[in-house]
């Protein structure tokens, strides 16, 4: 059963960063200049093992931002697998999943934050079909496959989410916690889902959202390969334990 509990004060944002030199500045200053609905803000580098001088920018950053802790590994293990380290350092009430990108606008945060800050929910997911907000209009093939993923989840979780692979997700900081992940690349999107929806009591909601989203040339990562893992990994967290 999740304690409900309210008035929170901290919130930490998770960013995994591989190759994100062209853009971890950019999204850093976005983030800690983000409305938070009055809550202090950590920020978490996850460095999954970057090759293209992103680590070079990490002491510029120590030294701009009190507020950053950099965690730096060997090599690269996969998103999943930078969060999981990212939860366990987090130190906030709420955490917050944030891409290193720029597909999302931490500008939003306040409507994702909104639900739990008013002990409405214990986990937010940010939809990119719900919201009015702009899109930019990209491929059609990612499209269909958002689609599918997140209709085969939901005939397992019987949950009516619209859009289970979007990055944004917030969680009350003992939810996402207390829960034993081990996907190490996008297989975390339909583990987390499935283990979130076994929770006792748990509340979840979903709020439109904006989305800027990259082409392959411009650093987008997720491919075919990610798509067959996630139809395994719905599988396989929903039926077995």
């Amino acid at each position: 059963m999740i304690k409900k509990q309210n008035n929170f004060k901290t919130l930490s944002v998770v960013i995994p960063v591989y190759n994100e030199k062209e853009t971890l500045e950019k999204i850093l200053k976005k983030v800690d200049r983000a409305p938070a609905m009055g809550l202090k803000k950590e920020i978490l580098l996850i460095d999954d093992g970057s090759k293209d001088g992103t680590k070079k920018l990490y002491p510029k950053i120590k030294k701009q931002y009190k507020n950053v802790v950099i965690l730096e590994k060997k090599q690269n293990e996969g998103k999943g697998a930078a969060l999981r380290d990212g939860f366990k350092k987090a130190t906030g009430e709420i955490v917050i999943v944030q891409d290193a990108d720029l597909e999302y606008d931490p500008n939003e945060y306040p409507q994702l934050l909104e639900p739990i800050v008013t002990n409405k929910a214990d986990v937010v997911y940010g939809s990119r079909f719900l919201s009015p907000r702009p899109h930019r209009v990209l491929y059609y093939t990612h499209y269909v496959a958002n689609k599918l993923l997140t209709s085969f989840s939901n005939l397992f979780t019987n949950l009516n989410l619209t859009d289970m692979e979007t990055c944004y997700k917030v969680f009350r900081s003992e939810v996402i916690k207390g829960i034993n992940l081990k996907q190490d690349r996008f297989g975390f999107e339909p583990e987390v889902t499935a283990k979130i929806r076994k929770i006792k009591g748990i509340r979840i909601y979903e709020v439109g959202i904006s989305y800027y989203g990259r082409t392959y040339e411009e650093g987008k990562k997720i491919g075919f390969k990610d798509f067959l893992k996630a139809i395994y990994c719905v599988i396989r967290y929903n039926l077995f334990k």
